[in-house]
């Protein structure tokens, strides 16, 4: 069974950074896109940022798009996401999850195109 386990969330104040990390085991990491979602309270969960097997391609949010950078270690196995000049919009629950594919394409911005999820992380941020 698949295992992914996020880390590095935490209670930070606006305008700072976090990185978070997705560890996985018994997928063959290297075959696979992978992508970051975030859930806040009372709201759907929504795509934040994807990448594909090589690491080579890169998809993100408009929110994201100049603060968060998605990168994988496909020796280590494990996906990050850098989070730049946090807000308190950003609060949420951040999930890492593994596509079936190696690149979604289009499909990348929808979390049904994802297989495998993580328990997810809390990010909070104070304004």
């Amino acid at each position: 069974q698949v295992h992914m386990e996020e880390s590095g969330g935490g209670l930070v104040q606006s305008g700072s950074s976090l990185t978070l990390s997705c560890a996985v085991s018994r997928l063959t990491f290297n075959a696979y896109a992978m992508g970051w979602f975030r859930q806040a309270p009372r709201k759907e969960r929504e795509f934040v940022a994807a990448v594909d097997k090589n690491g080579g391609r890169t998809y993100y949010a408009d929110s994201a798009k100049g603060r968060f950078t998605i990168s994988r270690d496909n020796a280590n196995e494990i996906l990050y996401l850098r989070l730049n000049n946090l807000r308190p919009g950003d609060t949420a629950v951040y999930y890492c999850a593994a596509a079936g594919t190696g690149d979604l394409g289009d499909a990348t911005y929808s979390p049904h195109s994802y297989t495998n999820w993580g328990q997810g992380v809390q990010v909070a941020v104070s304004s």
